[in-house]
């Protein structure tokens, strides 16, 4: 798992990187402003609206595949996946009607704060974003598809085309129109699917056209995607709630809030998301065949790899919050206000990293067992806390509380999940991870020391943004070196694994 997931995050992070291109285009073109709230919150409500089913269907889709596949073969599970696809495209058509329809009390409930010119185009957005709808749900089941087939990178890299696309459609609509941007959106994300449909044609698939809603693993499909699917509302519930409350804050705090939470799911995306990527099939294929030794030691793995790398990201961002905002986006439209707002959010999404990246992985080890019941529940709290906490922080601290209420409620929330989970598989290793989560705490401390006394001793000497780059660089150097002399299991096995490597090259 640790090769792969090295992989990926390789992958992911010039991914990330690119990504990165697309928002300070953004972010220089439109800065924060009332055209860059309209157009993202055009891309929030398809998002929205589609996550509840997306998310449910990827969820439920890989366990239920290995198990089909075990116990009638490959053919089967290509039935099961065509059939899968039809309903989907149907259920994506009566959706975009939907929300064509009922454009414009969709756009107030998400941005209560827009009016005049704001509102009337962000529903013109959205009517054109909302088309994306098809290849998103698409693009869900043929990257389950090749993740069960053991191709990981390909579906890491359906970004870059997606990147080029909206990069292109912001440089286009500055010289031209706005709603360049909109038609872009639906276009970067058609190209996800038209990348990866070759690799998904060369792994064995063939499209059919089978439409049975009777199929009892369509249903037992809905069974395990239903809690998923509320428990993804739920968690959109606190989206739709954070950009109302923004849009009544200021002017841009939407963009402010969108920025911010960008930079934290870099972090998410690099580490989080490429090793749950690569654990989830494989410890569905283990709850499958009864195997929960290896679940329990897969699951326990990912939390100290989490940890490794999202600790360190954690400190460094709290710390660096204002220049690495200022670094990526202070320019062009991008005024001061815009980088105090977003290093502000910036700030408090960085408390709550540790708290969101271990709640997907345990999520997970739900789900690999099919018990999409209990993640649900847990969502429901954590939305109903951080709901609370958005009117209450919100009112005192502006963006930066609606940033706080969304971390205080996610580390609540997952300490409840590593309880739940320890109920269900028994003990699973959390004292050795205690000692390795203590141990990267020190070696992250260390480093955020060196880091900002580097810092403070540089900004004098030459430009802000080189100091920001030199610093960074010695605090990870300093971070590697503390790591390895304190004796952390996960970074012995990477050593070792990196020392056998070279010898096979030499």
């Amino acid at each position: 798992m640790k090769k792969t997931a090295l992989l990926l995050m390789i992958i992911t992070i010039v991914s990330k990187i690119v990504g990165f291109g697309r928002e300070i285009t953004l972010s220089y073109f439109y800065g924060a402003s009332d055209i860059s709230d309209a157009f993202l919150i055009s891309l929030t409500i398809p998002s929205v609206i589609f996550s509840f089913i997306g998310t449910g269907i990827s969820t439920g889709y890989i366990p239920l595949y290995s198990k089909i596949e075990e116990k009638y073969g490959e053919e089967e599970g290509k039935r099961y996946t065509n059939n899968l696809v039809n309903i989907l495209l149907v259920l994506c058509t009566g959706i975009i009607i939907f929300g064509l329809l009922f454009t414009g009390p969709l756009v107030k409930m998400f941005a209560s704060g827009f009016e005049g010119d704001t509102l009337e185009l962000a529903i013109r957005f959205t009517r054109i974003s909302l088309f994306g709808i098809y290849f998103t749900g698409l693009i869900n089941i043929y990257s389950g598809f090749l993740r069960i087939k053991g191709n990981y990178a390909v579906p890491a890299c359906v970004g870059f085309p997606m990147n080029f696309f909206l990069i292109l459609s912001i440089l286009l609509s500055s010289k031209t129109n706005v709603m360049v941007l909109a038609i872009g959106s639906v276009i970067a994300t058609a190209s996800q699917l038209v990348f990866l449909v070759p690799f998904v044609h060369k792994a064995g698939y063939r499209y059919e056209y089978i439409f049975d809603t009777k199929d009892e693993y369509i249903r037992r499909m809905i069974y395990i995607a239903l809690p998923v699917i509320i428990g993804a509302s739920v968690d959109q519930i606190n989206v739709l709630v954070d950009r109302t409350l923004a849009s009544g804050i200021a002017v841009g705090g939407i963009s402010a809030l969108n920025y911010a939470s960008k930079l934290n799911g870099f972090v998410q995306g690099m580490f989080v998301t490429t090793i749950s990527a690569v654990m989830y099939p494989m410890i569905s294929k283990m709850a499958v065949q009864g195997n929960f030794d290896g679940l329990k030691s897969s699951v326990s793995e990912a939390i100290n790899l989490i940890n490794l790398f999202v600790v360190p990201a954690t400190f460094g961002a709290m710390i660096f919050a204002a220049p690495i905002v200022r670094l990526l986006f202070g320019r062009g439209a991008f005024d001061p206000g815009a980088i105090s707002m977003t290093s502000i959010a910036l700030f408090y999404y960085s408390i709550g990293m540790v708290g969101f990246g271990l709640r997907e992985i345990i999520s997970r080890a739900f789900y690999s067992m099919q018990d999409t019941k209990t993640p649900m529940i847990n969502a429901a709290v954590a939305v109903s806390m951080n709901i609370i906490l958005n009117i209450i922080l919100s009112r005192y601290m502006g963006i930066g509380g609606l940033a706080l209420a969304t971390s205080l409620s996610a580390i609540f929330c997952t300490g409840l999940l590593f309880i739940s989970l320890r109920k269900k598989v028994g003990p699973f290793g959390m004292k050795d991870t205690a000692v390795s989560f203590v141990k990267i705490l020190v070696s992250s401390a260390g480093m955020g020391i060196a880091a900002y006394i580097s810092y403070v001793f540089l900004v004098p000497r030459i430009s802000r943004n080189l100091s920001l780059i030199i610093s960074i660089f010695i605090g990870a150097l300093v971070y590697s070196v503390i790591v390895y002399f304190i004796k952390i299991k996960e970074v012995d096995t990477l050593v070792d694994a990196a020392k056998k490597k070279l010898k096979t090259g030499a």
